[in-house]
């Protein structure tokens, strides 16, 4: 047998593709190297052709009970086990304890669905169809053996929460926003958990059901111009800069803390920060992180000491944290440390050797001579989950259906606290990113490690179940970037280009169960960004599990090059202008894009960015004709996009274009409300260009003065009402 069909063998046994369609429907052929760098990645010995099989036989060797098993409610529950012909059934019972308490036992023999051992096959047992959704415990145990066989056996929902105004059919619309963006009068030079509250209140009062969000992971507090994001240092953990100051309870009982914010130096330089185009991330910084800590010594001793109500909370949100919070805080406590010494220190690749593993001595030595400063960390990361449950709260009783929606980036910085502090469940030697495609040719790598699927099976998916909850606390909806990773995800060995890379496949059926489980426990809808290279066997799978697509207007087009109406978009969908990776609407409509990409060098080639040019011309004036076929175009804007400029007409016209739409939500920008066109993030730009720092042009109370944003919540509010209608009475007819 030869080395490639070798490889080829292990590497469809991991899970890896050895080839795949790309974007230009070709067949690509992914290179031996690849293969055998992403099989050492998994912990394959790719020493030889010999020491591969071995490795591969030791690592798949079928254990006698899976350690996981996920069905589907009202499906037969059927386990298999892996039993030599010679055992005796007699000889083996099972025992299920339900995560509500109930214990069900019986034996095998009477309840034998096949046998199939004498062909190479397994022995197949049923259990009770009946039983509860959720995370149960069972094992099966043989006569003479101490110790039981055990598996998790997961029963999930035939698909995803949807609120019940979603479900009768109700069109919903409300903004998505990047926080960090929201400019007010009294924040601290960056949007905020406060602005939040004054912004869901705004768009509630005009008929919004919810506002959505950037991710707001934990980034880096030691290091906070690292902005990005979609490279947290953990997902399970909150970016403490979006923490509202003067609404942490300890500041009005705090008088060093009031005096220090009220002096005229802090004063200034709030007033400073507040005016800044750009957030600027240290400065914002250095201030709350003057006040915080003593905020927290404020709570040290007026709660902690006394064993307070208050405190006790607190110490029930660190218990529940347990050792993911411990990490994080510890991590944060240690970076900031090492960072005041040197400002180079980035991430814990650099720190010094014996303090890069968490299980070390020197790390455990660390935690416990630094206890202090460790818990002012999990105290701030309570102060954001505070914040962010009173925002929901507050979204819900003004009468939104929703209120927030969160998002779940793809991946974590290789250089962060959920990196360090891994054991096993991700991947470090490989990143994720994108094959080239027509949008970027030399394919793109996030720097992201993954999750392993093989450790994921292993452990029960107990980290992907930890992450979405941890995401679906304080929301009404969760949408989940890259959301076609559940299927699979282009890995690449650490340090090469994107083009070396390979599809690494999941248990998709698995994870969209579980997700559904998670989503009907916390009441929280899904949105699956699916854009890209969609393949053909995912479409129906997420469908079926009750997840809204994204439905992007721009990329709605059809072979000729004309836009779908967005009545034809699937109710099952949440359609949008732009994105955080596109430009604004002006900007699309003016090329600040081409010409912004042509300035910092994006488009060396002049032969390529005239083509774009050309093309954007041709779908401005196929998005001219689709809007006005459709009845959605104010009659004063001509017809020839030439001549047409994006006005306040045009751009109202256009987002009432989607409003009529069959879409269940429809996410707006703000950023079109104010007819800004810089974007907020440049794709494929690190230095070139200042992503995930652009704000809002205006403050909140400014762009809720404005007649043109009142005129136009009023309308959105009403063409989904409209919307909703139609498609009721649509249904009656159908039915």
């Amino acid at each position: 047998m030869e080395q490639s069909n070798v490889l080829k063998k292990v590497a469809e046994q991991a899970g890896i593709a050895d080839s795949y369609t790309n974007a230009w429907g070709n067949n690509e052929v992914v290179s031996d190297d690849t293969l055998t760098r992403l099989l050492a990645a998994l912990g394959y010995d790719t020493q030889s052709e010999q020491t591969l099989l071995a490795s591969a036989d030791k690592k798949h060797q079928t254990p006698i009970l899976a350690a996981v098993k996920v069905v589907k409610d009202g499906e037969s529950i059927h386990i298999d086990l892996n039993l030599g012909q010679s055992a005796r059934v007699s000889d083996f019972s099972w025992r299920l304890e339900t995560e509500q308490g109930e214990v069900v036992e019986g034996y095998l023999q009477s309840q034998i669905v096949a046998d199939t051992r004498d062909e190479g096959g397994v022995l197949t047992f049923s259990l009770p169809n009946d039983l509860a959704l959720g995370y149960h415990k069972l094992q099966v145990l043989r006569r003479r053996r101490k110790s039981p066989y055990e598996m998790t056996l997961i029963i999930a929902p035939q698909a995803c929460y949807k609120q019940p105004a979603i479900e009768q059919g109700n069109k919903s619309w409300g903004p998505s926003v990047q926080l960090y963006t929201l400019k007010t009068d009294h924040n601290w030079g960056i949007g905020d958990f406060g602005d939040l509250k004054q912004l869901v209140a705004d768009i509630a009062a005009r008929g919004g059901d919810f506002v959505g969000l950037n991710p707001i992971h934990s980034l880096f507090p030691a290091n906070p111009e690292g902005a990005s994001p979609y490279s947290p240092s953990s997902r399970r953990w909150l970016n403490l800069l979006y923490i509202d100051v003067t609404a942490v309870p300890e500041f009005a009982l705090c008088s060093t803390a009031q005096q220090r914010v009220g002096s005229s130096d802090f004063q200034q330089a709030l007033h400073a920060v507040r005016a800044t185009e750009w957030v600027d991330y240290s400065e914002v910084s250095r201030l709350k992180m003057s006040v915080l800590p003593l905020l927290f010594s404020e709570f040290q001793q007026r709660h902690l000491a006394a064993n307070s109500a208050r405190a006790q909370n607190f110490l029930a949100f660190v218990a529940k944290g347990g050792d993911s919070l411990l990490h994080q805080a510890s991590f944060d406590a240690l970076h900031q440390q090492l960072h005041d010494k040197d400002e180079s220190v980035w991430g814990w690749q650099v720190f010094p050797a014996e303090l890069r593993d968490i299980n070390s001595d020197a790390v455990q030595t660390f935690i416990k001579q630094n206890q202090p400063a460790i818990q002012r960390y999990m105290y701030l990361q309570w102060i954001a989950d505070e914040q962010i449950a009173d925002v929901q709260k507050f979204a819900l009783e003004q009468g939104m259906n929703m209120g927030i929606y969160r998002d779940l980036a793809v991946g974590v910085a290789d250089s962060g606290a959920e990196v360090w502090a891994d054991e096993g469940t991700l991947c470090q030697d490989v990143s994720i990113g994108a094959p080239p495609d027509v949008l970027g040719p030399l394919g793109q790598n996030w720097g992201l490690p993954p999750l392993n699927p093989a450790q994921l099976k292993a452990t029960g998916y107990d980290a992907f179940i930890q992450l979405l909850r941890a995401n679906m606390q304080h929301c009404g909806a969760l949408r989940i970037d890259h959301v076609l990773g559940l299927l699979r995800l282009w890995w690449i060995p650490k340090g090469e280009a994107a083009t070396s890379g390979a599809y690494m496949y999941y248990p998709v059926q698995d994870m969209l169960s579980i997700l559904a489980l998670e989503s009907h426990r916390h009441q929280c809808a899904v949105i699956g960004e699916d854009l890209g290279t969609v393949p053909d066997e995912i479409v129906s799978l997420l469908s079926d599990a009750g997840i809204h697509s994204y439905k992007v207007f721009f990329f709605e087009t059809a072979e000729d090059g004309g836009y779908f109406s967005p009545a034809h978009y699937q109710p099952q969908s949440m359609a949008t202008l732009c994105t955080h990776d596109m430009p604004t609407l002006r900007g699309f409509w003016h090329c600040e894009d081409l010409k912004l990409g042509q300035t910092i060098g994006l488009y060396p080639d002049q032969a390529q960015l005239d083509g774009l040019f050309d093309d954007r011309c041709k779908s401005k004036q196929e998005i001219l004709n689709s809007v006005s076929w459709h009845g959605n175009l104010a009659e004063s804007v001509g017809r020839n996009a030439n001549y047409v400029a994006m006005d306040q007409a045009l751009s109202n016209s256009l987002q009432l274009h989607l409003a009529a739409g069959s879409s269940s939500l429809l996410s707006l920008q703000l950023e079109d409300w104010l007819a800004m066109d810089k974007p907020v993030n440049v794709p494929g730009t690190v230095d070139e260009y200042p992503n995930w720092r652009r704000k809002l042009s205006a403050t909140l109370d400014d762009m809720f003065s404005c007649p043109n944003v009142n005129y136009l919540t009023a309308e959105l509010t009403a063409a989904r009402a409209k919307a909703s209608d139609e498609a009721a009475s649509r249904d009656v007819v159908n039915s």
